[in-house]
């Protein structure tokens, strides 16, 4: 037996190639036993997932990632043991490293992806096509951080890489500043908010609803059923105007009565005009009063809230208080104002 073992095999002991092989044994009974716990955890604890989802999720890493980086780390210390030279061991070292980054990269590609997954069944309301973009620029970022720690580790010098990568991002920068303007737009619109998907925007002369929230654009759709495509940069630039959000919808709207109006009639009015607002049940009213002499009639104010955002109710409340307030006028005989004109003709004598 002694003998067997002190025998050579390729120039090196059987002995050292039994321990090599003992030691990457050891590295995969170590994964089996890693994965076989975590695979029981797993079975234990399935039912309180909505519970306990990120821990759940960190022992599903263990069993897709924590397994072939145990496995690929015994093998590595298997081979050191052998004390492989030359460019086979070179080779060997740079295999094992090439394999342990691509690992790692992939590990943490699954946490971002398993946090931007949890941030969309979490958020009820959030808008899907906003974070896809911010997902797969986290995920562009990792590899390349992984490239640049793979090639340092096989004894590349990476100084020039980054010198190069920084230069030339100068160079991307100023040919492109409108894009990254409304690339840094799109994260500000991401990250604070001012209106989501749906929400009904006035600024300028454009106006629409929120059709989706692009990397570059913002696509609304017009009362008029055309898409608009507006920068980011546009947006964040102006002063937006979000109806959607709008908790409670102040009118303001006037009547106008002819001149000649008895006076008993004019001061009934404000009464009339209040209650015809009163009658609605989410109309709340504020006031009504003879706000002015215009220019062909007698002017009445009259002020209201409406308890929701929504236009086309509130359309319908204002059509209903109209034709009240009609209604109550031709009961009484109280004229409406339209623009007239009173011409005097003088009468000179001949001298």
């Amino acid at each position: 037996m002694e003998g067997l073992l002190n025998a050579t095999f390729l120039g090196m002991p059987v002995s050292q190639w039994l321990t090599a092989a003992a030691v990457a044994a050891g590295g995969f009974v170590l994964a089996l036993l890693v994965r076989w716990i975590a695979a029981w955890i797993v079975r234990r604890r399935g039912a309180e997932e909505g519970e306990r989802a990120g821990f759940l999720f960190a022992l599903r890493m263990v069993q897709k990632f924590v397994f072939p980086v145990l496995v690929i780390g015994g093998l590595y210390l298997g081979v050191n043991v052998l004390a492989i030279d030359g460019e086979l061991g070179t080779f060997v070292s740079a295999a094992f490293v090439i394999l342990f980054s691509f690992a790692v990269i992939r590990f943490l590609v699954a946490v971002v992806n398993e946090l931007f997954r949890n941030a969309a069944v979490r958020t009820e309301h959030l808008d899907l096509s906003r974070i896809r973009p911010l997902r797969s620029i986290s995920i562009f970022l990792i590899w390349i951080a992984g490239l640049l720690f793979l090639l340092a580790n096989l004894g590349f010098d990476i100084t020039a890489v980054v010198a190069g990568l920084g230069i030339g991002g100068i160079a991307i920068a100023l040919a492109a500043q409108a894009l990254l303007g409304d690339l840094f737009a799109y994260f500000v619109i991401l990250f604070d908010k001012p209106f989501e998907l749906g929400d009904f925007l006035i600024f300028g002369d454009i106006l629409g609803s929120v059709e989706r929230i692009g990397v570059k654009t913002t696509r609304l759709r017009s009362l008029g059923g055309e898409q608009i495509i507006v920068s980011n940069s546009d947006l964040t630039n102006s002063r937006v105007r979000n109806y959607k959000r709008m908790e409670n919808r102040r009118v303001v709207f006037k009547v106008g009565v002819v001149y000649g109006t008895p006076l008993e009639q004019v001061k009934e009015i404000p009464a009339l005009l209040r209650t015809a607002v009163e009658q609605e049940e989410l109309a709340i009213f504020d006031r009504a009063h003879f706000a002015s002499y215009g220019d062909w009639s007698l002017v009445f104010e009259v002020v209201y809230n409406v308890a929701s955002p929504d236009y086309n109710l509130f359309m319908d409340i204002q059509e209903r208080i109209n034709l009240a307030i009609y209604e109550s006028f031709s009961e009484r005989e109280i004229e409406f104002a339209f623009p007239t004109q009173t011409v005097h003709l003088e009468q000179t004598r001949p001298s």
